[in-house]
This record gives C-alpha cells, structure tokens and sequence, in this order.
C-alpha cells in the first residue's frame, strides 16, 4: 500500500459486495453499506455489472470483469463470517485490518457491543471520510490506526480501551494473505493474549495452490493489457495457510477450531450459481474459541 493511500484492494473488495448485493445469494446475502462506501467513479463497474452490461473498451471491460468476479468470491465469505459473528456477538468485537467493513454499520446483532475498527492509518483514514454520512447500528464505535506488520497491537487496543478480561469477537477477513507468516503469527500471539477464556476468532485466510498463482498472473496480464496498475504492486501476496498448518497456529495459542471450510463448500449450500471453483476452493475460512 501507497504511503498515504487507502487500501485499492479494500475497493475492490467493496465493490464486490456493492455489485453482489441482494443479486447473488438473495434472501441471504445482503450489504446495503458497500455502494454508499465507494465514490461515483467507483461505482460505475458496479452498475455494469449489476445490469450485465459489458463495457466497451478493454480497460473498462477489466474493470467489470474484477469486480464481476471479486462479487462471487466475497458472498460465501462474508456469509460464513456474519453468520460467526452473529453467533458470538457480545460486548467487544474487533476487526483486524477492517477496510471498508461494513458490520458496524448493518448488523443488528452489534447494537449492545463496542467495535473496534483496527487498520492500518491511511486506510482507516480514508474508510472514516467514506463512512462520514453512515449511521452504525453497533452500540460503540472506535477507531484504532495501527499498522500490523510493525506496530504492537497490543498497546494500540489499550489506548483504545479494550478489556482483555471480557470475551472478544475476533474478526480477521481478507489480511492474511498480505503478511508473513511471522506477522501471522504475532498477530495471533497478540489476540490470544487479549482473549478471555470464551472469546472467538474467524479467520479468512488463503490456501496454497498452483491455480490461485496462476489466477494472479493471468490477472495481472489482464491489468497490463489494460494499462491499469496491479492490485498486487503495493499489497503482494505474502504467505499461505493450509487447514492444518492455519489449525496448528491456533492452536499454539490456545484457540480450538471448531470449523474450517472452504469457500466452494460454502458457496455450493448458498442458493448462487458458482462459475470461479478453483478461486472459491483457495480462499478458507475458520472459527477457533479461546480455551
């Protein structure tokens, strides 16, 4: 990420869920916070792809396609992880590397509990001039701006005033992937540390795998054809996780998987039509409590 710039990949991911709202997965899926997140050029492949209308021009047409296609890998995610959240949902729920989240804003659930927002500063500066005209439906909302890869998280929640005595919703979406696996693991040696016997994690992480790197390649070809710069220049991919290798970290810290899935198991009991398997079969999903 550009020293002073918002997350590009939060956008995308942002308009993923604007272009899938109440389209993919209805009566399931919904997220009426993603399109007032993004601004009126970032909305226009959106509205491209919500009418199934293929731009013009190969620039405009990759852009559809991204978003097209980031649409059908976030609804399986983001359905697993709320249907988490609204599980464990209590009095503290913290986002790691929240992006352009929108949770604090739409689920009911979060009414009686204090969210914090944890990301890096340039991003949570941009996602709160996005968020300016948003209500939260959470009880309390607070900002926390710290960059994972260097900065302790720990003295950044105690400035905050999270209770590491209180059971704690952890949510971790769409981060991993853009750490080392030694910030990976700091960062869960950090959580468990906050977590009070009861708490809970959800995790979004990747699995290895020579079709996800290929996808990536083929997608920067397409971005260079295009003339438009690569998601991956700034935010490059930095580790992966298998379900054992992902359930051996947890466990080193005193979380206990309870589920771990991929997101084409997930899609497939989702009423959606699944056309990007080898994406969907890379991208997991786990829960693990605090013992």
């Amino acid at each position: 990420m550009r020293a002073g710039q918002g997350s590009r990949t939060a956008v995308v991911v942002c308009q993923g869920r604007a272009a899938a709202h109440e389209r993919i997965a209805p009566g399931v899926f919904a997220d009426p916070t993603a399109l007032p997140m993004l601004r009126p050029d970032e909305r226009e492949p959106v509205e491209q792809v919500r009418a199934d209308a293929m731009p013009a021009g190969v620039a405009a047409r990759v852009g559809y396609e991204m978003v097209k296609a980031t649409a059908e890998v976030v609804v399986p995610r983001t359905v697993a992880i709320d249907r988490a959240v609204r599980a464990w949902a209590g009095s503290q729920v913290v986002i790691l590397g929240a992006g352009l989240d929108g949770r604090a804003w739409r689920l009911a659930e979060l009414a009686a509990a204090t969210v914090y927002e944890v990301d890096h500063p340039a991003s949570q500066q941009d996602k709160r001039d996005r968020t300016a005209e948003l209500t939260p439906l959470a009880g309390e909302l607070r900002w926390v701006p710290v960059d994972l890869s260097r900065d302790p998280l720990d003295d950044a929640l105690d400035a905050a005033g999270h209770d590491a005595g209180t059971p704690t919703t952890w949510v971790w979406e769409g981060v991993v992937p853009y750490l080392t696996e030694a910030e990976v693991e700091a960062t869960v040696e950090a959580v468990a540390r906050r977590s009070a016997p009861g708490s809970g994690l959800v995790v979004n992480y990747q699995a290895p795998g020579v079709g996800a790197a290929a996808g990536r390649m083929a997608a920067r070809g397409m971005l260079l054809l295009a003339r438009r710069p690569s998601l991956w220049a700034d935010e490059p991919r930095r580790s992966a996780w298998t379900a054992r290798t992902m359930g051996a970290l947890l466990a080193r810290h005193g979380f206990a998987v309870g589920t771990d899935a991929d997101l084409l198991s997930i899609a497939t009991g989702l009423p959606m039509e699944v056309h990007r398997r080898r994406s969907l079969g890379n991208g997991r999903v786990a829960t693990a409590e605090r013992q």
